[in-house]
């Protein structure tokens, strides 16, 4: 993993330097010498704030079509209730 630095300015004037850097690793962004921000790419980003899921994308239950369901029949046929 690299790390590199660039002074705002210098992201001003080439974002597409900064973006190729962040496949390698994060971009620092400074402001007057200080860290001010930092690049990540999509990826990495997910990585370090978990991933967090919405619940619903959990309940639609992806990959479910992948899923073999075999219920076997049953022999065990309903009976009429005895109510007397």
């Amino acid at each position: 993993m690299t790390i590199t630095t660039l002074s705002s300015r210098q992201f001003n004037q080439d974002a597409s330097k900064a973006k190729k850097a962040a496949n390698d690793g994060p971009v620092f962004i400074t402001d007057r010498g200080r860290p001010a921000h930092v690049l990540l790419t999509f990826d990495e980003y997910k990585k370090i704030s978990g991933g967090r899921t919405k619940i619903a994308d959990l309940l639609a239950m992806p990959g479910i079509a992948d899923i073999e369901l075999n219920i076997p029949q049953s022999k065990d046929l309903a009976q009429a209730a005895d109510l007397s």
